[in-house]
């Protein structure tokens, strides 16, 4: 099921992740700006989860092959 990440490389996710959690670089990047709403608990609408979610998707495929990769 995983097999398509073991193809990409971890340069191109490291990349990827730190880009997408950077993004955008004024006035707040939108993962922090959903993780601080997370915090205070008005993380409520839709689109607010879909765009953690989306921002925080290469940093999740990067952990799941790190783990497939280092676990016995």
């Amino acid at each position: 099921m995983w097999s398509f990440l073991d193809k990409i490389p971890y340069s191109i996710l490291i990349i990827f992740s730190v880009v997408m959690i950077l993004l955008p670089f004024y006035p707040m990047p939108h993962f922090v700006e959903k993780l601080i709403m997370l915090k205070s608990g008005t993380l409520k609408k839709p689109i607010d989860i879909f765009d953690l979610f989306y921002h925080s998707a290469p940093l999740i495929l990067l952990v799941i092959k790190f783990v497939r990769d280092y676990s016995s």
